[in-house]
């Protein structure tokens, strides 16, 4: 699936990662559902994979209910 509803509103994957990592990305893949719940409030969480830069493949991790947001670096 490749739009998702975050915090309220619809994202897409280059959105996501960007809500994680501050900047938006080279490219992102679709998002998906991560098989955990977020460790500040219990909600659902959903990762994207991206590209930062040309040498850097990141898994980003997102709350769909709250600001809680990291990163596999």
């Amino acid at each position: 699936m490749s739009n998702r509803v975050v915090q309220g509103r619809m994202v897409t994957p280059e959105t996501l990662a960007e809500l994680v990592e501050g900047e938006r990305p080279m490219e992102a893949e679709d998002i998906e559902d991560a098989d955990r719940d977020c460790p500040d409030c219990g909600g659902d969480v959903l990762s994207v994979g991206y590209m930062p830069s040309v040498t850097e493949f990141v898994t980003a991790y997102k709350c769909q209910d709250c600001d809680w947001g990291e990163t596999d670096r």
